[in-house]
Formats: structure tokens, sequence, C-alpha cells
């Protein structure tokens, strides 16, 4: 029987690439709001400065 041949499965390999391909490319605008933006690093906090009255003082 001829209709299970080799190049059946091909063409419907083919097209079915082909098909997923155009779907990507048709709704592809509208996976832009599904996929979360790119990370940004959190600024580094800043220590504040020790005031002068805790510093400690050499001994003489």
């Amino acid at each position: 029987m001829m209709f299970f041949t080799s190049d059946l499965y091909r063409r419907f390999g083919i097209g079915f690439v082909l098909g997923s391909a155009l779907v990507a490319a048709t709704t592809a605008d509208d996976w832009a709001d599904q996929i979360s933006p790119p990370a940004q690093a959190a600024e580094t906090p800043q220590a504040p400065a020790p005031s002068p009255e805790f510093q400690i003082q050499p001994l003489s």
C-alpha cells in the first residue's frame, strides 16, 4: 500500500514546522505582554557615615 510512504511523513513534518513558524510569527506581538521585562540591578545602599563622637581615639 503506497499511502504510508516516507514522503507523506516528510510532508506532514515540513507542514507542521512551517505552520508552527507561521503561527509563532503572527502571534509574536501578543507574547510581549506575557514576557517580563529584563531585570535591572538594584542600587547599592549607601551606609551612613559614622559620627565623630563614636569613633575610637588612639591612646597616647
